[in-house]
């Protein structure tokens, strides 16, 4: 079998096709959430704190000072960027939340369907013998 051959048969495979299309979904997912996070929680965050902005918190492990960290980082001074650490976990906790909520309402319609499937098999089996269940 030639490995070209093998290779298709590999990439055609319903496993294979599922996860390239969660991929896709993934990403586009991540998209939504990330502009979740930073166009509308991290603006209300930042205003109940008072204006502050995580992701441009940071400390100046080096000589000289610094106004903010774009000017840090232009400067190529080593800083400690600590804020935008706060934002990832942030955003993690945002998504694993959001994929919480999605997979728990699947698995609440996977429950509905096979709640619903043995009484279907039932009414059927009870009509194919002509008795009234």
């Amino acid at each position: 079998m030639s490995i070209i051959k093998e290779f298709k048969e590999f990439a055609m495979k319903g496993n294979v096709m599922d996860m390239a299309v969660g991929v896709i979904i993934g990403g586009a997912f991540g998209k939504i959430i990330s502009s979740l996070v930073e166009d509308i929680l991290m603006p209300i965050i930042s205003l109940c704190t008072g204006g502050v902005s995580f992701v441009d918190q940071f400390v100046n492990l080096g000589e000289g000072t610094y106004k903010t960290l774009a000017e840090a980082k232009e400067a190529g001074a080593a800083v400690f960027a600590y804020g935008q650490f706060i934002q990832n976990i942030i955003d993690f906790l945002i998504i694993a939340f959001c994929i919480f909520l999605m997979i728990k309402g699947m698995n609440k319609l996977n429950r509905k369907k096979e709640e619903r499937l043995p009484q279907d098999l039932h009414r059927r089996s009870c009509s194919l013998r002509s008795v009234t269940c």
